[in-house]
């Protein structure tokens, strides 16, 4: 099993910043893919962003050149450092792992923290 924990959300301005974290423990060497996953009100969960061991990573439209992943192996640990927020990407947003591809969704979830953009 992993646990997947993250930190970081909140209630930001548009325009503004955030960064998110997702500490993982447990079987690690099941961890492989990490990403990010989010879920607005009354809306299906969309991928973020994800990141493989090496640094390769795939991200949706919509956060293109806003939003950037990043992983410590050593920490088993991933990021999401979120620029230039805006209302829309208000969601819950989830930490996964345990995928071996960029493009489908791994097998272990976070509980998820929740980012509000709003003035």
């Amino acid at each position: 099993q992993v646990q997947l924990v993250e930190s970081g959300g909140g209630l930001v301005q548009p325009g503004g910043s955030l960064r998110l974290s997702c500490a993982a423990s447990g079987s690690i060497f099941n961890i492989n893919v990490m990403g990010w996953y989010r879920q607005a009100p009354g809306k299906q969960r969309e991928l973020v962003a994800t990141i493989t061991p090496a640094g390769s990573t795939n991200y949706a439209d919509s956060v293109k050149g806003r939003f950037t992943i990043s992983r410590d192996n050593a920490k088993n640990t991933v990021y999401l450092q979120m620029n230039s927020l805006k209302p829309e990407d208000t969601a819950v947003y989830y930490c996964n792992a345990g995928s071996q591809s960029l493009y489908f969704i791994g097998l272990y979830w976070g509980q998820g923290t929740l980012v509000t953009v709003s003035s």
